[in-house]
C-alpha cells in the first residue's frame, strides 16, 4: 500500500499539486487520471523521488519516503519497477540484455539465475523467442511488453506505469492493460498507472483518482465512474469517449 498524505508542490510560485491525499492499494491497479497539465506526472515524479514535495508525506507501507536520504532512497528504489511511457529500452542491448540489466545491477544472482528470471518474465508477458532481438526489431506492442518484463524482473513490490498505452493501437492497448492487471494480482504488487485513456479506466480501473487542476476532484472505481455526478469528471470522461469515436486510432 502507498499512502499519499496532503502533498503539495509548486513551481515558480504556481501550485501544481494542491493538498492531495489518496491511498493506493496493494494487489490492485490504481489509476491516476486527468487531462494534460492536471498534475499526474508531477505526482508520479514525487512518488519516486524525482521531484521533492513542498509539504505532506508519501508513505510506502510503513516507510515515509520523503524522510529518506538519497542513499536510502536509492536502496529503496530496488523495490520499485517502472514502465516508462516510451518503453525506454536500451537500443544497443538485446531484449535479454535489457531485462537482465536491473538484475545484474541490483542483485547477486548467478548468470544462470539471471537467464532463468529473464525467461520467466518474458513468459509472463507472453513474449517467446525474442531474447536475441533488439528493440528496433520489435513492434510497438512487443517493446512495451519487453519493457514490462524488465519492470518486473527484480520482483518489485511497487509498479509504476506512465501512460503505458501511449502510441499503441486499441487492440494492443487492451493486451497491455490485461497484462498489467494480471501481473498486479499474481505478484500482489501496488500498481500505479498514470493515464488519460478511458479504455484503461473501464478495463482495469479498480481504484481511480481524478485530478483536476492539481486537486483530487473525485475517487472511485470503474463501476462508479460512469454514474458519477462530478461535472468536471464527466466532461473528461465523455469528451475522451467522443474523441475516441471520432479518432479510433488515437490513444486518448
Amino acid at each position: 500500500m502507498i499512502e499519499i498524505k496532503n502533498i503539495s508542490k509548486s513551481f515558480g510560485g504556481r501550485k501544481v499539486i494542491d493538498d492531495v491525499s489518496f491511498v493506493l492499494q496493494a494487489g490492485r491497479t490504481n489509476l491516476i487520471i486527468g487531462e494534460s497539465g492536471s498534475g499526474k506526472t508531477t505526482i508520479l515524479k514525487m512518488m519516486v523521488g524525482l521531484h521533492s514535495i513542498d509539504s505532506g508525506q508519501i508513505i510506502y507501507d510503513k516507510t515515509v519516503f520523503n524522510d529518506l536520504n538519497e542513499k536510502e532512497r536509492q536502496n529503496f528504489r530496488k523495490d520499485i519497477g517502472m514502465l516508462f511511457q516510451g518503453g525506454a529500452l536500451f537500443d544497443s542491448m538485446s531484449v535479454e540484455e535489457n531485462i537482465a540489466f536491473p538484475l545484474r545491477m541490483f542483485t547477486n544472482f548467478t548468470e544462470h539465475e539471471i537467464i532463468d528470471r529473464v525467461n520467466f518474465c518474458l513468459e509472463k508477458v507472453r513474449l517467446v523467442n525474442v531474447n536475441s532481438l533488439y528493440p528496433a526489431e520489435l513492434s510497438g506492442g512487443m517493446k512495451k511488453r519487453a519493457a514490462l518484463a524488465r519492470a518486473i524482473a527484480s520482483n518489485p513490490k511497487y509498479l509504476f506505469c506512465d501512460e503505458p498505452n501511449s502510441g499503441l493501437d486499441p487492440k494492443t492497448s487492451i493486451v497491455i492493460d490485461e497484462l498489467i492487471h494480471e501481473l498486479t494480482v499474481d505478484f500482489n504488487m501496488t500498481t500505479v498507472v498514470i493515464t488519460h485513456d478511458m479504455n484503461s479506466v473501464i478495463q482495469i480501473g479498480e481504484n481511480v483518482m481524478f485530478l483536476y487542476k492539481g486537486k483530487k476532484w473525485w475517487e472511485g472505481d470503474k463501476t462508479t465512474i460512469l454514474t458519477a455526478s462530478n461535472r468536471e469528471l464527466l466532461d473528461f470522461v465523455y469528451a475522451a469517449d467522443f474523441f475516441k469515436k471520432k479518432n479510433p486510432n488515437s490513444n486518448l
